[in-house]
């Protein structure tokens, strides 16, 4: 299933995620936006891997958090390495039910519900190869500016009114 439909009901729900993973999704959002850091969920890497999210700050570094809802979620799930070689800076992000020491304390921490996040733990920095950074920009530009043609290709078939945000985007 693509990540925006636009034969869905709402091209902006996959249905992959569960109640509390989205809860975590929306408050890492809402502090990367507050700390100027765009995002793109669900991005495909180059590896094949799939990161929940890649942000990209205003110094040109690219952030994966990879989300856990739960002890289980952790456990079951070991291709969080993979992703280190996409990336500037990673990070878990958790929900503050789910025990913080389960973490691996080399990797950064994020916790967050639907209202915010905090960073508990800070990433450490890498410096991703110069081919890979313009690989990585590519990607990233190339996924969200699809995205956003989807969408509003959604709404003008669907004849909803676009935000306002969006709607001059389509002159």
């Amino acid at each position: 299933m693509p990540i925006i439909d636009p034969n869905a009901a709402n091209p902006l729900v996959d249905g992959r995620q569960s109640e509390r993973a989205l809860a975590i999704r929306r408050g890492v959002l809402r502090l990367f936006r507050h700390t100027a850091i765009t995002v793109v969920a669900e991005l495909p890497l180059a590896s094949g891997r799939r990161a929940d999210l890649v942000g990209l700050d205003t110094k040109g570094r690219f952030h994966i958090v990879e989300i856990k809802s739960s002890i289980e979620d952790f456990r079951a799930d070991s291709k969080w390495p993979d992703y280190l070689a996409h990336c500037d800076r990673f990070f878990f992000a958790t929900h503050p039910e789910v025990p913080q020491e389960i973490f691996p304390e080399t990797e950064g921490l994020i916790v967050a519900d639907s209202y915010g996040a905090e960073i508990i733990r800070d990433s450490r920095e890498g410096t991703l190869a110069g081919a890979t950074r313009k690989a990585m920009t590519l990607r990233f530009a190339r996924a969200a500016a699809g995205r956003l043609s989807r969408i509003i290709d959604y709404h003008e078939a669907t004849g909803l009114t676009l935000p306002e945000e969006l709607a001059d985007m389509t002159d």
